[in-house]
């Protein structure tokens, strides 16, 4: 009891408090710092977010964007992480689940998302 309130208090030290509110469906862009050999850079990544999961330092993040050559590419970002310089929303989706992992096997016009007005 005593050990789970003292892992409780250094867990929400770690907590960020700047982030958006966000959810699935909306399209974010995550700046997110890249250490190469002695130089630091921030590689931004916008997509999707496909799923949100886990409460807590824990909680992750998925989000979803289709690459060059139509190709989809997915990345999961830890939500409280230090290497993620910030997030930005782009836009809202109207979607009725929690999980889009529907959106895997759609291209074109039928993976799109309706915005929210």
């Amino acid at each position: 009891m005593k050990g789970e309130m003292l892992l409780r208090s250094v867990e929400e030290k770690m907590l960020r408090q700047d982030l958006p509110d966000f959810a699935p469906g909306d399209t974010v862009r995550v700046h997110q710092i890249l250490r190469q050999a002695d130089r630091e850079r921030i590689q931004v990544f916008e997509g999707v977010v496909i799923r949100k999961r886990g409460g807590g330092a824990s909680a992750t993040f998925t989000v979803r964007k289709i690459s060059h050559h139509g190709i989809g590419v997915e990345k999961t970002f830890p939500l409280h992480s230090p290497l993620i310089a910030k997030i930005e929303v782009v836009r809202k989706g109207k979607v009725r689940r929690a999980r889009l992992y529907y959106l895997r096997e759609r291209k074109g016009k039928s993976a799109r998302i309706e915005e929210k007005k």
